[in-house]
């Protein structure tokens, strides 16, 4: 299982994922979720996968093989003038992807399925975020829906929904991140560190701040320890409950 956020914030965009691939009893793996490609001073596109391995792994080879420009090919994703189109490639390149895998079965039941978070800026764009289905079809982040999450998305959900700011610092969009993932990680075993986390600032056309955060990150336990507390003490603040 997966876990991947991609939020807008005025000043910029933030990525984090998780990095856990395979879990049991005692069968653990890590591999990245998260692939950039950046012209500097041109162009950032950020890539984080969800779903099927082999998929995925599949998509990320393809588009950094065909970004090698030749006469005879189509723009490639970094060749392409604005960020709608490179949701286009993606997804269209997903779906050949799943189509090729698993012929006989139909795109969204397939066991290779997977889904992706696309977002980045293009010089002359604004930054944005795509949320791209295993069909290839996709929808772009709004004002409404300032993020999007992929993989088990719904233990983290209601801290972002509760606290996301779109005047947010980046700093504090971190926190807001790692109690996300905190939240996940304690809830289901398939998600796991270590943490992508990925800063891109408008109009700054590279990336200057892609940390990894391991499982001992002292940081991120102080979140965690300070963040269970907080709950705790909000429940207890609460009125009792009154027995007729």
């Amino acid at each position: 299982m997966t876990y991947c956020v991609g939020l807008r914030l005025n000043s910029g965009l933030v990525f984090m994922s998780d990095t856990r691939t395979n879990a049991g009893v005692d069968n653990f793996s890590i591999t990245t979720k998260m692939f950039t490609f950046n012209v500097p001073g041109e162009r950032v596109i950020t890539l984080m996968t969800a779903g099927n391995l082999a998929t995925t792994q599949s998509l990320i080879s393809l588009l950094e093989e065909r970004s090698i420009s030749t006469p005879d090919r189509n723009p490639t994703i970094l060749e392409l003038p604005t960020m709608f189109q490179v949701a286009r490639l993606v997804g269209a390149t997903l779906k050949d992807v799943i189509e090729t895998s698993s012929p006989d079965h139909p795109t969204a039941g397939s066991k290779f399925r997977a889904s992706v978070i696309v977002g980045g800026q293009i010089k002359g764009g604004q930054p944005t975020l795509f949320m791209i289905y295993p069909e290839g079809n996709f929808i772009e982040i709004t004002d409404d829906s300032p993020f999007f999450q992929i993989g088990e998305a719904k233990y983290g959900k209601p801290i972002l929904v509760r606290a996301y700011d779109p005047d947010m610092s980046f700093e504090d969009t971190i926190k807001l991140l790692m109690v996300s993932f905190d939240s996940t990680i304690k809830a289901n075993l398939s998600v796991g560190m270590p943490l992508d986390l990925q800063l891109y600032e408008t109009d700054s056309y590279t990336v200057s701040n892609q940390p990894r955060i391991e499982a001992d990150d002292a940081y991120f336990q102080e979140i965690s320890e300070s963040w269970g507390d907080a709950l705790r003490a909000a429940l207890m603040q609460l009125p009792s409950y009154t027995r007729s």
